[in-house]
């Protein structure tokens, strides 16, 4: 009986690992139609009227969903720490919105994109120094291959 109680876990392991990797391919497909939406959008309006009007549609998507889904909770389960952390977090996604989308106006979203998705490799460096994270060289690999093909997509043709 433990081994079936192991196998599980082991089970629910692997679909939470499998589970991420749906959820960020999701989140790539999703910034992909971001980005060529944003593009089209943007033509006509200045880019900062362009974010906050994305932020708002962003704010009552969520709320529905979160009602929808009945997962509504007492933001007094959040403490001080998670709280100045999530507001930090909101405020650097609101200066990255208001750049993107700028760019976006200004540039091709074939290359904006790509260009943004230089956080990729800033992410892996502030892992490993702020939060202590390790990656393997092969991984390290793969983020400098990253950073390489951004540096490749901002060349004019």
């Amino acid at each position: 009986m433990t081994l079936a109680s192991g196998d599980r876990i082991e089970s629910a392991g692997m679909r939470a690992s499998a589970g991420w990797i749906a959820w960020a391919l999701g989140s790539a497909g999703f910034a992909a139609l971001t980005a060529i939406f944003a593009k089209l959008g943007v033509a006509q309006v200045n880019s900062d009227l362009a974010t906050f009007i994305r932020t708002i549609v962003i704010l009552v998507s969520l709320a529905a969903f979160l009602t929808f889904t009945r997962q509504w909770e007492s933001p007094a389960m959040v403490g001080d720490r998670g709280w100045l952390f999530l507001v930090l977090s909101g405020l650097a996604t609101g200066a990255s919105w208001l750049c993107y989308f700028r760019a976006l106006k200004l540039g091709d979203a074939a290359r904006v994109a790509p260009v943004d998705k230089l956080s990729v490799v800033l992410v892996a460096i502030f892992g490993a120094v702020v939060l202590g994270e390790r990656l393997s060289p092969t991984n390290w690999l793969g983020v400098g291959l990253i950073g390489g093909g951004v540096i490749l997509v901002t060349l004019k043709p």
